[in-house]
């Protein structure tokens, strides 16, 4: 019946939108005790058993364009879909007899919110990996084998019981650090340990500075990482993704980075318009 119910589950999750879809037993929060219980599941929504953690895929051709509002778009439609699967699939789960809600993909108000409170009261990072679809990595994001860092998330919280997807036990992190080199803000530190120290609120407020220039989010340190089979289709422009600030530093107007920046002069705010 358990068996039964996650698979009918799994394939409603598949048919309104996920491209990944794992489950997590809220035992995994204090077995591993990664965050506050306060955060953990079953404090956030009591009745909460299982974690129901989809993800959707970033395009690497449009985040290789970020900050742009092309990307902005893409962020928002993301947002969308996974706030609308996870609704739909919280009542699919209701109509099965067992209680089910959503927690939004991001769980705050507006970016600068972040600046002051550098976190949500769920984290969804956390929720993937205690269901099975990654690890990780040095950036403080998920990294998964299909799309690497480049997938955005959603949670539905249920007491339905159901057989847990086993975790991912091999780092899929290669430690390169090309998130931390790329950053624009210089946010991550390398202190020794798996994942780098962030400055939060450093993040956060160049957010804030890109969100007023209507190309919000930043995504430098997923766009970069050369985890992934998505990679694959794509390739990896580790190069140009080193070079890229010196380079338009010395020249905005760079012939190897043209196609960025054609994308990048339309429709928002951009530091040639300042």
């Amino acid at each position: 019946m358990a068996s039964g119910l996650k698979q009918q589950i799994a394939r409603k999750a598949r048919r309104e939108g996920a491209s990944l879809v794992g489950f997590a037993p809220v035992e995994r929060w204090a077995e591993f005790a990664e965050t506050p219980e306060a955060f953990y599941p079953q404090h956030v929504f009591p009745f909460a058993q299982t974690v129901v953690v989809m993800a959707v895929p970033i395009f690497i051709p449009v985040l290789d364009t970020t900050p742009s509002i092309v990307y902005s778009e893409l962020y928002n439609t993301t947002n969308r879909i996974l706030d609308e699967m996870a609704y739909r699939l919280a009542v699919f789960i209701n109509n099965k007899g067992f209680r089910a809600v959503s927690f939004p993909r991001d769980g705050y108000g507006d970016i600068s919110v972040l600046i002051k409170r550098p976190e949500a009261a769920f984290s969804h990072v956390l929720a993937a990996r205690y269901a099975g679809l990654g690890t990780i990595g040095f950036n403080h994001t998920l990294l998964t084998r299909e799309y690497g860092p480049r997938v955005r998330l959603v949670s539905v919280l249920t007491d339905a019981v159901v057989p847990p997807d086993a975790m991912v036990e091999k780092d899929l992190c290669i430690h390169c650090q090309l998130c931390r080199k790329c950053c624009p803000t210089q946010a991550l530190a390398d202190t020794g340990h798996p994942i780098a120290a962030m400055n939060k609120q450093q993040c956060a407020s160049y957010h804030k500075i890109l969100k007023d220039e209507h190309r919000y989010p930043c995504g430098a340190c997923i766009k970069v990482c050369p985890v992934g089979a998505d990679r694959q289709l794509y390739g990896q422009n580790t190069s140009k993704y080193l070079r890229e600030k010196n380079a338009l530093d010395k020249n905005p107007n760079d012939p190897t980075y043209a196609d960025w920046i054609h994308i990048r002069t339309f429709g928002s705010i951009n530091s040639n318009d300042k």
